[in-house]
């Protein structure tokens, strides 16, 4: 299951300070809009989730 960013939790006013955290390069960021984790580089380690002070890095729900 992906990991997503939740946009109402993001601040989204900064930089994010994920991008040096994820060890594979997966969050990308454009100007201080929401970040996005780019499922094909994700390894799921799960070290955004611990790290975003916003709690903001969850594993996206699937419907159907």
């Amino acid at each position: 299951m992906a990991l997503t960013i939740d946009a109402l939790r993001c601040p989204q006013n900064h930089r994010c300070p994920m991008l040096p955290i994820c060890p594979v390069g997966a969050i990308s960021q454009q100007g201080h809009g929401l970040p996005a984790i780019d499922p094909a580089k994700c390894i799921e380690c799960g070290k955004c989730v611990r790290h975003c002070g916003k709690q903001a890095v969850h594993k996206a729900e699937t419907h159907g």
